[in-house]
């Protein structure tokens, strides 16, 4: 079951979709870490809900989805090589990395269907203990939010891009807004890497609106993962 009620996906589209989305990164200056395919897990395509990267801590989640949960063995052997320790989140806590946006020495970490309470707590508490603050925000009756970053992005430099639902929060206030409105919400899932800002396709009045500000914008067709609630965001864990 999806929030997005668009039909099943295409899958030939999807890996072709997939495919330039990590192009786009290496043309961005990534280097890529490529997991090999786990078909016990078909959402794992939505890595970035396994763990959460900061540039002075990681810590292996705790998915809410039970059938998600063996997801993150294989991201963590993964992220050995870059990182010598980590936290976990533990039961009865649950987080998905989809609910964590880092807005600069502050992360915004979502209370949501995926996110519960507990979990968020206990990543507030190993996100302090590495210097950063959190503010928690409850995205329970928001409807079509599965995540919190499903409607919010921080693209850096004090810029906060946040779907309607949600612009109006005071916990953004200290940031700068740029508002995304109801029927282009799902472009607000979009990501800066390096000096550019990578958006979903279609959705032209705030392609434009990022442009308006100087933003270095590629809009990118993910369409298929849309249908599996998922955004450009989910497809990649970055650090």
């Amino acid at each position: 079951m999806t929030t997005a009620a668009l039909g099943p996906p295409d899958l030939e589209k999807a890996l072709e979709q997939h495919e330039r989305y990590c192009e786009v990164l290496e043309s961005c200056g990534v280097a890529l870490t490529r997991l090999a395919p786990d078909p016990r897990y078909p959402d794992s395509t939505f890595v970035e809900d396994a763990a959460v990267l900061t540039a002075r801590c990681a810590v292996i989640t705790r998915p809410g989805a039970i059938g998600r949960r063996g997801e993150t063995a294989a991201v963590r052997t993964a992220l050995e090589r870059f990182r010598e320790t980590f936290h976990e989140i533990e039961a009865p806590g649950t987080v998905d990395g989809g609910d964590v946006c880092e807005a600069g020495e502050r992360f915004l970490i979502g209370i949501s269907e995926r996110t519960n309470e507990e979990g968020a707590r206990q990543l507030a508490g190993f996100l302090s203990s590495a210097g950063y603050a959190s503010s928690f925000i409850d995205v329970r009756r928001v409807a079509g939010l599965l995540h919190l970053k499903s409607g919010l992005a921080y693209l850096g430099d004090g810029w906060l891009v946040a779907a309607e639902p949600l612009a109006g929060l005071k916990e953004f206030s200290e940031y700068r807004l740029v508002r995304v409105e109801p029927a282009e919400g799902y472009a607000a899932n979009c990501v800066r890497i390096n000096d550019r800002v990578l958006i979903a396709s279609g959705y032209p009045k705030i392609e434009a609106r990022l442009r308006g500000l100087g933003m270095n914008v590629l809009a990118l067709d993910v369409s298929e993962f849309r249908k599996m609630d998922g955004g450009l965001s989910c497809l990649s864990l970055r650090f």
